[in-house]
C-alpha cells in the first residue's frame, strides 16, 4: 500500500474532525457568539449544504491542477476557514467560516478518493479506499470527543485552533508524502469530458443508492443517544461507551468491506443493505431490551457507513475515478446524512423515538430496490462490467 494512502487518510480524518467540532461545542459557542442553541445547530446544516453544493463547484476549478497541488490549495482554504472560526467575533462571521470549511472539505474528500484510485493497482483499490476511508471512521469515532475535550479545557476557540494545527500537519504530510500526478483534466477532455460522465444513466442509479445507504444509517445514528437512554434504559454515563463501541464496529466493518469490495462489489452492497434492514428492524422492535439494543446497534455499525469503499468502487467503475465524479458522489453521501437526520427528527414527532429506526429500515429497503437493475444486469464473470479508470502518470 503506497505511503500516500495513509497520508490521505489523515487528511480526511482532519476534515471530519472539523465537521463534527460544532456538535460537541454547542453550549460554549452559543454563549461566546451570543446565539441560541438552535442557531448553532444550523451551523451543522450550513456546513453540510456547503459541502454538497460548493464542493463540486470548487473541484471544477481545480481540474487543471495536479492533485497533490490541488490538495494543498484546499488545505489552505480549509485552514483559512478554521482560523476564521477560531477568531469569529459574531455568529455571521462563523457562518462564513463554516461555508468556506465545508466547501474545502467536500472538494478535499473528492480529490483524495480520486488520488487513491490512481495511486493503487486495480486489484487492491478497494483495500486502499478502505484505508483512506478509515480516516472518516476515525474522525467519526474520535473527532467529536476530541473537540469536546479540547473545548472543555481550552474553550471552543481552542478547539478550532487545534483543528487548524491538525490542518497544517496534514498539509505538510501531503506536500512530502503524496507524489506528483498529472492533472485530472489531462486524463480526458477537461471539463466537458468530466461533465460527460454524468450522461451515464447507470451512474444516476448508483448515486441514489449511496444516499439511501447513508440515509438509512444516519436516520438511526443521529438519535442513538435519546433512544439508548429513554427507550433502552441506559444511563447517560454509559452512552458514550456504547457510541465508542459503535465506532470501533465501523472500523472493523470498513476494513472487511475494503477486503471484499474489489471482487464482490454488488454482493457486498446487497448484503450490507439487507443486514442493515434486519438490524434496524430488530432495533425498532426490541429497543426496550438493553442487550438486544446493543447487539443491533453494533450490527448497524458493522454494515452501515462501512459500505463506503464498495459505494466508491461502484461509482468509479460505472463512470470514472476522476475528482468531479468522486466529489459529486461525496455530495450524494452528504445528502444522505442530511436527509436521514432531518427525516429521523420528523419520524420522532410522528411515531416516537422508535420512528427513526423504522425510517432507517424503510430507506434500507428502498436502497435494496435501487440495486435490482444492476443485479439483473450482472455478468457471470464479474459483479458489473469493470471499466478501468484512466491512470494519472506519476512524475518520478
Amino acid at each position: 500500500m503506497p505511503r500516500a494512502v495513509y497520508v490521505l487518510a489523515f487528511a480526511i480524518f482532519t476534515m471530519v474532525t472539523s465537521e463534527f467540532a460544532v456538535a460537541g461545542l454547542m453550549p460554549q459557542m452559543a454563549a461566546g457568539l451570543d446565539a441560541t442553541i438552535p442557531q448553532i445547530g444550523y451551523l451543522i446544516t450550513i456546513f453540510a449544504a456547503a459541502m454538497a453544493v460548493g464542493g463540486p463547484v470548487a473541484t471544477v476549478f481545480l481540474l487543471r491542477m495536479r492533485p497533490n497541488n490541488a490538495l494543498l490549495v484546499l488545505f489552505a482554504a480549509f485552514l483559512a476557514g478554521n482560523v476564521l472560526a477560531a477568531t469569529a467575533p459574531d455568529y455571521w462571521v462563523m457562518v462564513v467560516a463554516r461555508v468556506v470549511t465545508g466547501v474545502a472539505s467536500q472538494a478535499l474528500f473528492g480529490v483524495s478518493v480520486s488520488a487513491t484510485a490512481h495511486l493503487t493497482r486495480p486489484e487492491v483499490r478497494g483495500r486502499a479506499l478502505a484505508v483512506v476511508l478509515n480516516g472518516l471512521m476515525l474522525g467519526t469515532l474520535l473527532g467529536l470527543p476530541l473537540a469536546t475535550l479540547i473545548g472543555g479545557q481550552l474553550g471552543w476557540r481552542g478547539a478550532f485552533w487545534a483543528v487548524s494545527g491538525l490542518a497544517v500537519i496534514a498539509a505538510l504530510c501531503t506536500a512530502v508524502g503524496v507524489p506528483r500526478m498529472a492533472p485530472a483534466g489531462d486524463a480526458g477532455g477537461g471539463l466537458r469530458d468530466e461533465l460527460g460522465a454524468f450522461k451515464n444513466a447507470r451512474l444516476w442509479l448508483a448515486l441514489p443508492t449511496s444516499t439511501l445507504i447513508i440515509g438509512a444509517t444516519f436516520a438511526a445514528f443521529s438519535y442513538f443517544n435519546p433512544i439508548l437512554t429513554e427507550v433502552s434504559g441506559f444511563s447517560v454515563e454509559t452512552v458514550p461507551l456504547l457510541l465508542m463501541a459503535y465506532g470501533l464496529a465501523t472500523l472493523v466493518g470498513n476494513t472487511v468491506v475494503g477486503r471484499l469490495a474489489d471482487r464482490y462489489t454488488l454482493r457486498v452492497l446487497t448484503a450490507g443493505l439487507a443486514l442493515n434492514l434486519v438490524f434496524l428492524t430488530g432495533f425498532a422492535l426490541l429497543a426496550d431490551i438493553s442487550a438486544a439494543a446493543v447487539v443491533f446497534m453494533l450490527g448497524i455499525g458493522l454494515v452501515g457507513v462501512t459500505m463506503n469503499p464498495a459505494m466508491a468502487l461502484r461509482v468509479q467503475r460505472t463512470a470514472n475515478a476522476r475528482p468531479l465524479v468522486n466529489t459529486v458522489h461525496g455530495s450524494f453521501i452528504t445528502l444522505g446524512v442530511v436527509l436521514g437526520s432531518w427525516l429521523g427528527g420528523l419520524a420522532i414527532g410522528e411515531f416516537g423515538l422508535r420512528g427513526p429506526l423504522w425510517l432507517g429500515a424503510a430507506l434500507a429497503a428502498i436502497g435494496l430496490a435501487t440495486l435490482a437493475p444492476a443485479l439483473t444486469r450482472r455478468t457471470p464473470a464479474s459483479e458489473e462490467p469493470h471499466q478501468p479508470t484512466e491512470p494519472h502518470p506519476v512524475n518520478t
